[in-house]
């Protein structure tokens, strides 16, 4: 058995690993998209270092873009094996894949507008909505901790990660030449005390482990320190300022903790008597999703349904998915908080709500999740004092604030202690995917003190024999 790493090695997003057996079949670990590095995403998007054609199945660990915003292509490109996911995986899958194609479309119509100007060809979007929803003829969803065999040589489990709706980890069980070899994908690894959903469990034991390590070098604010952060930002822009609070926020898992908490806030009597709304139509349909699969939910979210039937719903609190309605936002002068996707600031909404909002010193702009080195998120983040969105610079008056603790992937405590599950001495060896280079050697020092052994980096296109 090879394994070749082809996306999400010493990088964040485009999380594709594929693994060739001793019998020829081939097997993709994901299938995400590249994010956030301009005309070169494309590039590296429309070469994904292997003939969609050839795959036999993508076994997908989540539902986020760059861990599934690929499927598409492959099926536009020959691709009709199987995707095998959980069922709620699927779910999500079904309109995060369409919302994605709507993207590809419409900025390519605005990117050709350019290349006219200019007496350059047009080009094709990567995929298109009609693909996306032609791919969802191939996804099995599969229950958690159910082996599924795909063939008498190949099997399949899904282990909740607590990440997202639906996240698991891919354990395989592989016999190849007498020999059974049991190699496990993390994906991405949630944190122990996710707001709505049940924590991490512990997986089966494997040979060979392939896991990520995004926040490899930091760690966490606890959880109750970032709700009270959270409402003192509110108070502080709303109320104090009488400003925006403008949250880019992932439209899939952050948008729906945020809501979450705000709920609380809301029954608990704290909340300012300002509306809230979700400005993102993919925000708005992930809801319903969320709502079909109460089976996800951890204890505190099962309680308080018991009391509170909706709790993504509150007084006060707006769902937008009419494009005009988003655009009157921009209008409206009073105190507010906008949640809008995407969460890196690189498309959707949100980019139109900075334009707008972010040279008055009077508004905010809150970051709660990861953002990749060379998105606009970053560079709100890092303090830039002017920024380009749409090509039009802009100064940066808002007040920028930062929460860690809504981030879905654990820290490298989190992370590590989920790792414990395993005997270290039967891993026979450990590949670090999903994190910045300098991130995953700091994380692998960290593994190296628990006890883990034989730690690898892959880059890009690496191929390693089993």
């Amino acid at each position: 058995m090879k394994i070749k790493f082809l996306g999400a090695a010493r990088e964040v997003t485009g999380s594709k690993h594929l693994i060739t057996t001793a019998y020829g079949k081939k097997i993709l670990l994901d299938c995400g998209a590249f994010q956030g590095k301009g005309l070169e995403t494309d590039s590296m998007n429309r070469n994904p270092g292997v003939d969609p054609a050839e795959i036999d199945h993508i076994i997908l660990s989540h539902a986020h873009i760059d861990h599934s915003g690929m499927i598409p292509f492959f099926y536009k490109n020959g691709f009709r094996g199987s995707v095998i996911c959980t069922s709620a995986t699927r779910d999500l899958c079904a309109i995060m894949l369409a919302d994605s194609g709507f993207i590809q479309e419409h900025d390519t119509v605005w990117f050709n507008k350019k290349q006219a100007r200019k007496g350059l060809p047009p080009i094709q979007p990567i995929y298109t909505k009609q693909d996306a929803i032609n791919c969802m003829e191939l996804f099995i969803g599969v229950a958690y901790n159910r082996k599924l065999e795909i063939d008498k040589s190949l099997k399949v489990k899904f282990t909740n990660t607590g990440h997202l709706l639906g996240s698991g980890v891919v354990t395989i069980e592989l016999e190849e030449n007498g020999q059974k070899i049991r190699l496990a994908y993390t994906g991405d690894i949630g944190r122990p005390q996710n707001y709505i959903l049940r924590p991490p469990v512990a997986f089966p034991q494997c040979d060979y482990l392939i896991t990520e390590s995004t926040y490899g070098d930091r760690l966490h604010q606890d959880k109750q320190g970032a709700e009270a952060e959270l409402l003192r930002i509110v108070k502080r822009t709303c109320v104090e300022k009488k400003g925006k609070l403008i949250i880019p926020s992932f439209a899939i898992g952050r948008t729906q903790e945020i809501v979450y908490v705000l709920n609380k806030f809301y029954n608990e009597g704290l909340l300012p008597k300002i509306p809230i709304y979700v400005d993102s139509p993919l925000a708005v349909n992930a809801t319903d999703i969320f709502r079909m699969h109460p089976e996800c939910f951890n204890h505190e979210v099962t309680e308080m349904l018991q009391t509170d039937p909706d709790p993504f719903g509150f007084g006060g609190l707006h769902y937008i998915k009419n494009v005009d309605d988003s655009k009157k936002l921009n209008d409206k002068p009073e105190p507010c908080v906008i949640i809008s996707a995407s969460g890196m600031m690189e498309a959707g909404r949100i980019k139109h709500h900075l334009a707008n909002n972010i040279e008055n010193p009077a508004n905010s702009i809150l970051i709660v999740g990861y953002c990749a080195p060379t998105t606009l998120g970053a560079r709100i983040t890092r303090g830039d004092d002017e920024i380009s969105i749409f090509g039009v610079p802009h100064s940066v008056k808002a007040e920028i604030f930062k929460i860690d603790s809504f981030s879905g992937h654990g820290d490298y405590n989190e992370m590590s202690d989920y790792l414990g599950c395993q005997n270290k001495e039967e891993i026979k060896k450990i590949f670090l995917v999903h994190g910045e280079y300098e991130v995953q050697q700091k994380y692998a020092g960290v593994l190296k003190n628990k006890g883990f052994t034989n730690i690898q980096i892959p880059k890009s296109g690496d191929e390693v024999e089993l």
